[in-house]
């Protein structure tokens, strides 16, 4: 009995490793690094889902202040949405360091209509789209939501033609105003300390932003998403930690600070916009108590 262990031993611990190998293995996308757009960073990552039907698609537009980031996510964020039959894509975009606004939300916008002509060959269903993203992501995905529709019927370029509208959107811990002259009265002055604020139009500091307001009001008020918003929009689901402390702490809590979410869900409310956000022990949904549920419910409606 123990020869026989001794000869057995050696198989089974080969089939153990090559098992955790197995495992361990990555899931690759279907579609890897795609280009929707001129620069290096206009790329995108597709996960199709089975299904004979066209399928739903997940969206994701990662965080970073604009500044940083990258589409890479960890496969148990969306591993989930696959295997409920909703297909998977993650956008880069140009970072305000290379090219400000309006190049890191309009990129994103862009992807939108790339994803949206690839709907026969990805088999996407175009009607069911939704977006997902924190942070920066957030206030770009929020933006997409509520902003008017960008396609251009009359473009030479098919891309420009499709629409960037979308079916819904939730978010964590996103921006919605970027306005210093807004977010400084809501969060206090800690939150201008964050370089997403000035970066975002090209300026080296925040003294700079604010010396040359004038020069970008116009952007600032064009991306911030709360200026967009009006009871036709789709439906939004935000959420966002629960210190409320004011004035915001530092430059980290002030950028994600919950009241910016306060303050979309109250104009929201008087807009008859759907909305929902979610505080712990502060703000709850009738409707939905995670993310993951508005998103499943979104994705997956008839």
């Amino acid at each position: 009995m123990r020869l026989a262990i001794l000869a057995f031993s050696p198989l089974l611990l080969l089939a153990s490793a090559c098992f955790a190998e197995d495992k361990a293995k990555p899931l690759a996308p279907t579609h890897a690094e795609v280009s929707y757009g001129p620069h290096a960073m206009n790329v995108i990552d597709f996960y199709q889902a089975e299904g004979d039907d066209p399928r739903p698609l997940l969206v994701y537009i990662h965080g970073g202040g604009w500044t940083g980031g990258d589409k890479k996510q960890a496969e148990a964020n969306f591993k989930p949405f696959l295997d409920k039959g909703i297909s998977y894509a993650a956008i880069n975009y140009r970072l305000s360091g290379i090219a400000p606004l309006p190049a890191p939300v309009h990129d994103a916008a862009r992807a939108i209509q790339f994803i949206r002509s690839k709907a026969k060959a990805w088999n996407i269903n175009p009607d069911r789209l939704v977006l997902t993203g924190g942070s920066a992501g957030a206030c770009t995905s929020m933006w997409i939501l509520l902003h008017d529709d960008l396609a251009d019927p009359d473009s030479d370029d098919p891309i420009a033609r499709q629409s960037t509208r979308v079916t819904a959107a939730a978010v964590a811990a996103g921006q919605t105003s970027i306005d210093p002259k807004v977010i400084e009265p809501w969060l206090g002055p800690n939150v201008l300390k964050h370089r997403m604020i000035n970066m975002a139009v090209g300026e080296a500091t925040i003294e700079g932003a604010l010396a040359n307001y004038d020069k970008y009001h116009d952007l600032y008020v064009e991306f911030s998403p709360y200026n967009h918003l009006d009871g036709s929009d789709p439906p939004l689901l935000m959420t966002y930690g629960n210190d409320m402390t004011l004035p915001s702490k530092d430059a980290g809590h002030g950028i994600h600070h919950p009241v910016y979410g306060v303050k979309m869900k109250e104009k929201a409310d008087k807009a008859g916009h759907e909305c929902h956000l979610l505080i712990p022990g502060v703000s709850k949904s009738e409707n939905y108590a995670s993310a993951n549920e508005f998103l499943l419910d979104k994705l997956l409606a008839p």
